[in-house]
C-alpha cells in the first residue's frame, strides 16, 4: 500500500509535486514510517518538501540548507560555471543534501545531474566547509534560504559536457576573466585565494 502512495508520487511531475497542497501532503504522509517520509523526501527533493509541510508560510520561512558545490577545473586552470535557468547569474555546480546522503554523494550526483560528468569520490578534494551569511540565496520565487556548503575541487572526471534543464548555459573561464554576475562569489573566492596559495 505505501509503495504506491510512493510510486504514485515518484511519477507525478516537478510541477505537480510542487503544487501538492499541505492537506493533500498531509494525507500521503500519514501512512508512512519514518523511513518512508525519508524516501518521499529525497523524490519531492528536501528543501521543497520541507516548504510544502509548512503551509501558507512556505515561501516567508527562512530554510537552513546544507549541499555541496564544485569547483571543476579544466587541464588549463579554467573553472566551470553554469548561468542559472531561473536567474540571469553564473554559479558552480552543485546543490541541496537529500537526507541520508554525505556532502561528497551529494556533490557526485549534483555534478552528473547538471553537467553529465561521471565523478569517483576518490576526485574529489574538500576545499572548505563555508557558512554564515555569505551563504544567502534570495530566489525569485521570494524563497531565502542560509545555505551550508561543502566545496569540492574536482580536477578529475569523466564523460561528455551535458547540462541540464537547470542550466541555460554551462562553460569553462579562465580565473582572472570571471563573469561579473555570480551566484556564488564567496565560494570561488575561497578557492582562488586557496588555489593561489597553493602555487
Amino acid at each position: 500500500m505505501n509503495k504506491e502512495i510512493l510510486d504514485k508520487v515518484r511519477h507525478m511531475t516537478t510541477e505537480e509535486q510542487r503544487n501538492l497542497t499541505y492537506e493533500e501532503l498531509v494525507k500521503i504522509i500519514e501512512p508512512l514510517s519514518s523511513d518512508e517520509i525519508i524516501e518521499l523526501s529525497n523524490i519531492i527533493g528536501y528543501p521543497v518538501f520541507t516548504r510544502l509541510l509548512m503551509g501558507e508560510l512556505k515561501h516567508r520561512f527562512v530554510l537552513l540548507q546544507d549541499g555541496a558545490a564544485a569547483i571543476i577545473l579544466n587541464d588549463r586552470n579554467q573553472i566551470l560555471l553554469q548561468s542559472r535557468a531561473d536567474r540571469n547569474k553564473w554559479g558552480l555546480p552543485g546543490g541541496c543534501q537529500e537526507l541520508g546522503e554525505r556532502f561528497s554523494d551529494t556533490v557526485i550526483r549534483e555534478v552528473k545531474e547538471e553537467t553529465n560528468y561521471d565523478v569517483l569520490e576518490s576526485d574529489l578534494e574538500l576545499v572548505d566547509i563555508v557558512s554564515g551569511k555569505s551563504r544567502r540565496n534570495d530566489y525569485p520565487n521570494g524563497d531565502v534560504v542560509i545555505n551550508n556548503t561543502a566545496l569540492y575541487l574536482i580536477r578529475n572526471y569523466r564523460g561528455e559536457l551535458k547540462y541540464n534543464e537547470e542550466s541555460k548555459d554551462m562553460r569553462y573561464f579562465d580565473l582572472d576573466n570571471l563573469p561579473e554576475n555570480l551566484n556564488d562569489p564567496d565560494l570561488i573566492k575561497i578557492f582562488i585565494d586557496k588555489f593561489n596559495n597553493d602555487k
